[in-house]
């Protein structure tokens, strides 16, 4: 049977939970949408989690908070999650798929944040600033250039040529570096970068070698001891995408014995929920290491960006069904008829669905102005829009069709 429809036919009226410090810029758009708005400072724990979803349409998270199967199954009002950042690990996808509740991100907004921290940590590790640094805090003057190199007519090795590491490419090229990339699709490279075919043959090449890739269970400790030893003797490894992707141990290892000569590190296999004391890193007390707290993305331009760009497409999702930019959904937009009704049906992609919708408007006198389709393995998604005033009603009867997931009609 379908899920619970709403009481309010767009975002005008919906309640919407934001966690974790989800930027103002965020709070604006959806208050201005007509949304109500509710935030809880700090991620919340799944029981936690699930009694404060009793009656939410739309949670809007950032890193910490894991949407599970549970939550999903606990939350039979909510029709959208938004993930204030990148990555979206931490929401059980397939089971928000599987219910009809797409998923939205923010591939793009924090880019140029990522990749300035990344230059800068390549200058860095080139000139051990980081050791440097601490040591005159520390009241020790050690003024040497053993092993201290410029950056200009080195290689720098991208591991995932995505926007991130494309715009690094492109910030590297005009530092007067030599850039290589390895990416498991095929992209197309920006100014000189040169694609190599194999991770192999990255890490043999490559001066510096910055990660910029999902956690997938490709990519799970794909920085291992045996990946270690293929890099040349001296270079420096940046990770500032997944914590799940490096082995730490073996890192630590070769940073002590002088195999690798350096390491910035951003994110770690756990990481604290909240900001507080007693951290801890086997990386920690290596030389030329330098370890900072997630902070990739942690700058005032990217977390206003991510609140304007996730909010906007869930406003858009909620007001007028498009899914464009939704990680586990079909994607589809379709541009609003005027004077028409707009209904929205996510149901099991199996044959005749389409067919019995169309039967059922028919029947009722609705007179279809626009219809748009799309599907994925298991999936169908339709968006459309209708003459008569007869939108509920049809939306009660297309809800009952075994195959219905949920339905909406939005204006």
């Amino acid at each position: 049977m379908s899920r619970s429809n709403p009481p309010s036919r767009s975002a005008a009226g919906l309640k919407v939970l934001l966690l974790e410090n989800v930027h103002a810029s965020a709070h604006e758009l959806l208050l201005d949408a007509g949304c109500k708005v509710d935030a809880v400072p700090s991620a919340l724990g799944e029981d936690a989690l699930i009694e404060r979803l009793r009656g939410v349409h739309v949670l809007g998270i950032r890193s910490k908070t894991q949407v599970t199967a549970r939550v999903l199954a606990a939350a039979p009002a909510l029709m959208s999650v938004g993930c204030f950042c990148i990555g979206t690990n931490q929401v059980a996808l397939r089971d928000a798929h599987d219910i009809g509740v797409p998923v939205f991100n923010a591939p793009f907004s924090n880019t140029r944040s990522v990749a300035e921290m990344i230059i800068a940590e390549v200058v860095m590790l080139a000139r051990q600033l980081g050791d440097r640094a601490r040591e005159v805090h520390a009241g020790r003057w050690r003024k040497v250039s053993a092993g201290c190199v410029e950056v200009r007519g080195k290689t720098l090795g991208i591991v995932g040529y995505g926007h991130i590491g494309s715009q690094v490419g492109v910030l590297a090229e005009a530092m007067g570096m030599r850039v290589v990339s390895f990416d498991v699709a095929t992209k197309l490279p920006m100014g000189n970068t040169q694609t190599l075919a194999t991770l192999e043959e990255l890490l043999a090449v490559s001066d510096f070698v910055t990660l910029h890739v999902p956690a997938t269970p490709q990519t799970e400790l794909m920085i291992n001891g045996e990946a270690i030893a293929r890099m040349k003797k001296g270079a420096m490894l940046l990770n500032a995408s997944r914590g799940t992707v490096v082995d730490l141990d073996a890192l630590s290892r070769a940073l002590r014995d002088g195999r690798l000569g350096g390491a910035a590190i951003d994110v770690y296999p756990e990481e604290p929920e909240e900001n507080g004391e007693g951290f801890a890193s086997v990386l920690q007390g290596a030389p030329n290491v330098i370890l900072t707290p997630h902070i990739g993305g942690s700058t005032l331009e990217a977390q206003a960006n991510i609140g304007r760009e996730v909010a906007t497409s869930l406003v858009r999702y909620l007001d007028v069904g498009s899914t464009v930019g939704a990680v586990n959904f079909p994607n589809l937009e379709m541009a609003p008829t005027a004077g028409s009704h707009r209904l929205l049906n996510a149901h099991r992609n199996v044959p005749g669905v389409l067919r019995d919708v169309n039967r059922i408007a028919s029947d009722l006198g609705a007179n279809i102005r626009a219809q748009m389709l799309a599907t994925d393995a298991t999936l169908g998604y339709l968006i459309m829009d209708i003459d008569q005033d007869v939108s509920a009603a049809l939306a009660d009867a297309i809800g009952g069709l075994g195959t219905s997931i949920c339905t909406r009609v939005v204006y």
